[in-house]
């Protein structure tokens, strides 16, 4: 693991960034215990940036503290998820509906660029390929859409999704092939610069998402995520 104590930017940010993308990339998989004092060694840091990571960490809700024993990776169970789509389809086509009526002609030139020449295949590559997509289409959306606030609620949802999501497919609720026309239609509305059509097809897709996700409870659920609390594997 590479030392950040020799580098001069805030230590704090760089053990939390690294920290995420840990958890983001399932290095630290739902459930696990974190180890401060190894933590802090492999990454040439004191604990207390350590600490002051996992603190914020804990406020976005990626990690828990279970009291006597530690900081744990934190599960989320499948009705989380539900609970946080119907969210995202709410605040995303609020975001698609302010893009549509504000984008520039830089930000437009941008959005056009979004899935052209993208294979819909089942292969993993491919699949990977259409995710990292995916996710810089919805993280445009909420830059040009969004504010301060709105932005910093989406950006939270995005990364306890990811987070949830890492045992599907390309972190994918549903394959490329259901979605491509969906993301499409979007980008669509939001170049002719409607609206409501924007906001409506933002919130179809990520509905349409929900509804996977529900089907997938009503069939018994996978087994990742189930728990919501943290504890030794």
């Amino acid at each position: 693991m590479k030392k950040l104590g020799t580098t001069h930017e805030n230590l704090d940010h760089k053990v939390y960034k690294s920290l995420k993308a840990m958890i983001l990339g399932q290095k630290l998989g739902p459930g696990a215990k974190i180890y401060q004092e190894k933590l802090a060694d492999d990454l040439g840091v004191s604990r207390t940036p350590v600490v002051n990571a996992l603190k914020k960490l804990e406020q976005e809700r990626l990690i828990v503290a279970v009291p006597r024993k530690g900081f744990y990776v934190r599960r989320f169970s499948p009705e989380e998820m539900i609970r946080i789509f119907e969210l995202r389809e709410v605040l995303e086509g609020l975001a698609a509906r302010r893009a549509a009526a504000r984008i520039t002609d830089a930000q437009l030139v941008k959005l056009r660029g979004f899935f052209q020449g993208m294979k819909v295949s089942d292969q993993a590559r491919e699949v990977e390929r259409y995710a990292e997509e995916d996710r810089r289409f919805h993280n445009f959306l909420i830059e040009v859409g969004g504010d301060e606030v709105l932005s910093g609620i989406l950006d939270m949802y995005s990364l306890i999704s990811s987070s949830y999501l890492v045992g599907f497919p390309g972190g994918l609720v549903r394959p490329p092939r259901e979605t491509l026309s969906e993301h499409l239609a979007i980008i669509g509305a939001i170049q002719r610069k409607e609206p409501e059509k924007a906001e409506e097809a933002a919130r179809i897709h990520l509905r349409r998402s929900r509804e996977k996700l529900t089907m997938e409870l009503d069939k018994g659920g996978r087994t990742h995520g189930r728990k919501t609390g943290g504890g030794e594997e």
